[in-house]
């Protein structure tokens, strides 16, 4: 067994789950999200605690600025080497997190496309702000018709990225990632899936947990990003969910208690996205974190993974 991939809807208790296991078996916790990685964004993404962190190794946390781009590709190569280098450690690679989107280029590889480029997305989103974002998801149609089918007329962060591959290489995103991946993890994997069986139950675990976020400080800190120069509520750092509505409540756009209300909302939004992600992923142990002995089968489940590994 090489790795083992922690992954589940957001507030499904993963964290609480990976500490208990790192509790049981010499291992050091890579996060897979793409919030934590951004400085001073620590409370709206429930970063684990100087605490936790102290208990056990964690990787990927604070790498860059909320005003820079962090990318899929970058996070690639990032948990590539983390994971070689906690394997040269005798230690098991334990990667956690809700962004799925990771965990598939690291399974799958990547394809062929251009870096991010911050001049290029400024631009884009500038064009949004003027046309609206529906206006470019109808140019992305003409440019790129079968990456423009599959994304909704306000999917800004999906429409901006298709744009900026046309942008930067002069060919559509879907003729590039037909080309085929490259890269991705050689050794076998143990996939764990923690996800609450009853929807309603996971929906109440959201709630609660972004209420708890406020009462922790979650809107002064959105409220330090606001006052930070040369931040803006297009970086992808700030279309986070939570970040977005807080922001936008700061803007005078509407009330705090409408903010959380729509907080809440994107957030199961995100989880029913996140939750399709899971469905599509082979080999998968799927368990719901109300399960009696819960870490009991976690760990058969990597034994076995051992056995066949």
């Amino acid at each position: 067994m090489s790795v083992v991939f922690l992954m589940g809807p957001t507030a499904s208790g993963k964290t609480a789950l990976a500490m208990e296991l790192a509790a049981r078996f010499p291992c050091e916790i890579i996060c897979v999200d793409s919030a934590q990685v951004y400085r001073g964004m620590d409370i709206g993404t429930a970063k684990p605690t100087l605490a936790q962190r102290a208990q056990v190794p964690h990787h990927l946390l604070d790498l860059c600025e909320p005003s820079e781009i962090y990318s899929a590709a970058r996070f690639c190569d990032d948990a590539v080497k983390a994971i070689a280098q906690i394997s040269a450690r005798g230690k098991l690679p334990l990667l956690v997190g809700g962004t799925m989107l990771y965990f598939r280029t690291l399974q799958e590889g990547l394809s062929p496309l251009p870096r991010a480029d911050a001049a290029v997305r400024q631009r884009i989103a500038q064009q949004a702000r003027i046309h609206g974002w529906p206006a470019l998801h109808a140019r992305l149609g003409q440019l790129d018709a079968p990456t423009a089918a599959k994304l909704k007329p306000n999917d800004s962060q999906r429409i901006q990225r298709a744009l900026e591959v046309y942008e930067l290489s002069g060919q559509p995103l879907s003729a590039l990632q037909a080309v085929g991946r490259s890269g991705g993890l050689a050794g076998p994997i143990v996939k764990i899936g923690l996800c609450p069986a009853q929807r309603d139950v996971l929906h109440q675990r959201i709630a609660e947990r972004f209420h708890q976020l406020m009462q922790q400080g979650f809107l002064d800190e959105v409220r330090r990003l606001h006052a930070t120069a040369g931040l803006n509520p297009d970086l992808p750092s700030l279309r986070s969910v939570g970040y977005r509505q807080l922001w936008a409540h700061l803007e005078g756009q509407y009330d705090l208690p409408t903010a959380i209300e729509r907080g809440v909302a994107a957030t199961r939004q995100l989880a029913k996205r996140q939750i399709t992600w899971l469905r599509s992923e082979s080999q998968l142990n799927n368990l719901d974190p109300s399960e009696p002995n819960l870490v009991g089968k976690v760990l058969r489940a990597l034994e076995a993974g051992a056995e066949q590994g």
